[in-house]
């Protein structure tokens, strides 16, 4: 009885070291690599044959427990993650402006002008010299015109990463930090399929539209970043709810771009105009009138491209006006 429970032990333990040349797990049953930990009882479980691979396993977690968002933020001991947003990661610190000490009494009026010369000195040696300074504008600027544009941090992320890589491939040389800050911006918003018109981008920016899209066009093959055409339907929620138009009107909407797009209409267009014919023609089937100036405003574009789209469409879609 014994010999066989450590016969069984040594062979779980051969299992246990076996590993695929690519260093990819498998099941020793039946050669899986769709393998699963269970954290509670400390398991490694193959999920095709249920055939535990590996047990007591070391929880890597902390030893504490929460069960809500609060109480993980009361007992974690750990700072806010490091972030590509800031200069410097936000791995520095930051003195606080309240005045008040660790119990939350305030400060007499010595101390107070004490903590007012360090956190000046402290703002001064956070950036050590032009280069960082310059950094520390361009992702305050990304920062700044994500916030306008309302698009998530996930955005900002991308686009300082972006910056940071321009930066270190030195593209920055003989071209406004804004022009590139907001390129990067640009970019980000149509990698992440968030997608921003030029003429929203160059709203909140303090570019130009044509140097934005020059600089955009030099990053993006500079940096071999391989991006997609913008799909015109990622435009028409956002157009339809500044328009308060139906869940109907953007079904209806989607369905005439991917109809036309399919014939071709699509190609050398702007998704813009594109996404805002659709949206008027759709308006106009379901029987939820806008007028096309309407439509030109809320998607920055002409009522004359809007009516040449709209020609286009209805005439691929069948539809005699």
């Amino acid at each position: 009885m014994t010999r066989s429970s450590r016969q069984r032990e040594r062979e779980r333990e051969s299992t246990t070291n076996k590993e695929t040349e690519e260093g990819v797990r498998e099941c020793s049953e039946c050669g899986s690599e769709n393998l699963i930990k269970s954290s509670d009882r400390g398991e490694l479980i193959c999920d095709d044959c249920g055939l535990v691979v590996e047990e007591g396993n070391i929880d890597p977690g902390p030893e504490w427990r929460a069960f809500n968002h609060q109480e993980r933020q009361e007992k974690s001991r750990v700072g806010a993650p490091t972030t590509q947003t800031m200069h410097d990661k936000g791995l520095t610190t930051t003195i606080d402006w309240k005045d008040k000490d660790a119990y939350g009494r305030s400060i007499s009026s010595k101390k107070r002008s004490q903590m007012h010369r360090l956190r000046k000195w402290q703002e001064r040696i956070r950036t050590k010299d032009a280069g960082e300074r310059n950094l520390q504008f361009a992702l305050s600027e990304i920062d700044r015109m994500a916030s306008a544009l309302g698009v998530p941090r996930s955005v900002r992320e991308v686009a300082s990463v972006i910056y940071r890589r321009a930066l270190k491939e030195d593209l920055i040389r003989g071209r406004s930090i804004e022009g590139v800050a907001t390129s990067a911006l640009y970019a980000a918003c149509r990698k992440e399929g968030i997608p921003r018109s030029l003429e929203e981008i160059s709203e909140v920016s303090r570019v130009e539209r044509k140097e934005i899209g020059r600089t955009y066009r030099y990053i993006s093959q500079e940096l071999g970043l391989e991006m997609e055409p913008v799909d015109p339907k990622k435009y028409v929620p956002r157009f339809c709810s500044e328009l308060e138009l139906s869940e109907e009107v953007q079904t209806k909407a989607n369905e005439i771009i991917e109809t036309t797009a399919e014939k071709g209409l699509l190609s050398g267009k702007s998704p813009t105009g594109y996404a805002a014919a659709a949206i008027y023609a759709a308006s106009l089937l379901c029987n939820e009138k806008k007028t096309q100036r309407e439509v030109a405003d809320v998607a920055q574009v002409t009522e004359v491209t809007i009516r040449n789209r709209y020609q286009e469409q209805i005439e691929a879609m069948g539809i005699h006006s």
